[in-house]
């Protein structure tokens, strides 16, 4: 994946939640579910669109690029495994698993991502 903060990371994620949840997403609404400000919304924006994660429509909509799609979905992957991981295995609470989640995601290795996720395939996944 390529190179991004650990805040960076957030946001995009975010973004996509958001997106899946309306169909749409403006700074606003990620201000709003953040409760972060909107000053602090428009610089993480500008980063993103300097990273060419996403672009933003002349009605202020945001839209992921073909390459901010693809790390968005594996960051949402990435934690929905995580959660799954937590409350499933180690028997955690939803609010307390998306909490860990989220810090996890960003300092698990890669080797051991892999692991986590091939266990919740292997044992969650219908086989066949």
């Amino acid at each position: 994946m390529d190179e991004l903060s650990a805040s960076m990371e957030d946001y995009v994620k975010i973004l996509y939640i958001l997106k899946r949840r309306y169909g749409h997403v403006y700074s606003i609404d990620v201000a709003c579910e953040t409760g972060y400000s909107k000053a602090s919304v428009s610089q993480a924006m500008m980063n993103l669109r300097k990273k060419k994660i996403i672009v933003m429509k002349e009605d202020g909509e945001i839209v992921f690029t073909k390459k901010g799609s693809r790390i968005a979905g594996e960051l949402y992957e990435k934690y929905t495994i995580l959660c799954s991981f937590l409350q499933s295995v180690a028997g955690v609470d939803e609010k307390t698993a998306r909490k860990d989640a989220c810090r996890m995601e960003h300092c698990l290795s890669d080797s051991t991502y892999s692991g986590i996720k091939t266990y919740v395939d292997h044992v969650f996944l219908p086989k066949g």
